[in-house]
């Protein structure tokens, strides 16, 4: 894949300042985390209107109400999180694909938790929050991986005519 203006009479990629750091991803996943968290909560809000109890059972324990809050704090943290794993795959090979395919087995493996909770937990209880994992990775997942992916080597074309003068 090559970008569009490579074939360019001036192929001139981005400065260096374009590569991402460290600083990016944390204000990506904050940017993320807190657009997934309003949409979380507001959908919580709609939801309680109709009234689904989002009582849940944490392992080992009785149902017990989630708190509001949760729903905005809970895709922040996880953003956050995501962010900060994904900035040891900056400059390396593949390194979108890596955090997209990371990011997305997370979730897979985070959506587990509502769905496998006791008898007493309402249906509608654990579709809502599985909902909210959905949100949460399509906000957060994709664009984080997008920006770990602009660190690739050879991504530029200013990387590329680096690798041939040095050889």
């Amino acid at each position: 894949m090559s970008a569009a203006w490579t074939g360019s009479v001036t192929p001139i990629g981005p400065p260096e300042s374009a590569v991402p750091r460290m600083r990016d991803l944390i204000y990506a996943a904050v940017v993320t985390g807190s657009w997934a968290g309003l949409i979380s909560l507001i959908l919580y809000v709609f939801a309680r209107l109709i009234g689904v109890p989002f009582a849940a059972a944490p392992p080992g324990q009785a149902a017990q109400p989630i708190p509001w809050f949760l729903m905005f704090l809970a895709p922040l943290v996880a953003a956050l999180v995501f962010g900060l794993l994904t900035y040891f795959l900056l400059g390396r090979r593949h390194a979108q694909r890596i955090a997209f395919w990371a990011g997305t087995a997370a979730a897979a493996i985070s959506l587990v938790s509502p769905l496998v909770q006791p008898a007493d937990v309402l249906w509608s209880t654990r579709i809502w929050l599985s909902v909210f994992h959905v949100v949460a990775w399509i906000l957060i997942v994709p664009q984080v991986a997008r920006i770990v992916g602009d660190s690739e080597p050879g991504r530029f074309v200013l990387d590329e005519q680096n690798e041939g003068s040095s050889g």
